[in-house]
């Protein structure tokens, strides 16, 4: 059974950075494409970043040139690091694998059974 645990959320000023982190056992993040995932309250769930077992990573627009996903595979573990962050990317976020290499939209849209806690990220301005 594959689980994932978040940490590394946490309070921080307009413009600060921090580097959530996402530890997985159950599978070898070698063979994933790791996802990022934010939930603000009354919003939608957003795809934020996929960082693909080959090497190519894709980014939401709203977080391009901000956000960096990273991955250490003798820790089996991924980071998120966040820099410049703004009082709109306050969410729980959320990683995911996926073995299947879907595309972005098909990560975006697709329906999981179930979700870790996640790590908050707060923002103040």
């Amino acid at each position: 059974q594959v689980q994932l645990v978040e940490s590394g959320g946490g309070l921080v000023q307009a413009g600060g950075p921090l580097r959530p982190s996402c530890a997985v056992s159950g599978t070898t993040i070698g063979i994933n494409t790791m996802a990022w995932y934010r939930r603000a309250p009354g919003q939608q769930r957003e795809l934020v970043a996929a960082d693909s077992a080959g090497g190519n990573t894709h980014y939401a627009v709203a977080v391009q040139g901000r956000f960096t996903a990273t991955r250490d595979n003798a820790k089996n573990t991924v980071y998120l690091q966040m820099n410049s962050l703004r009082p709109e990317d306050m969410a729980v976020y959320c990683c995911k694998a996926d073995p299947l290499s879907a595309g972005w939209t098909d990560l975006g849209n697709y329906e999981y059974d179930s979700w870790g806690q996640g790590t908050q990220v707060t923002v103040s301005s």
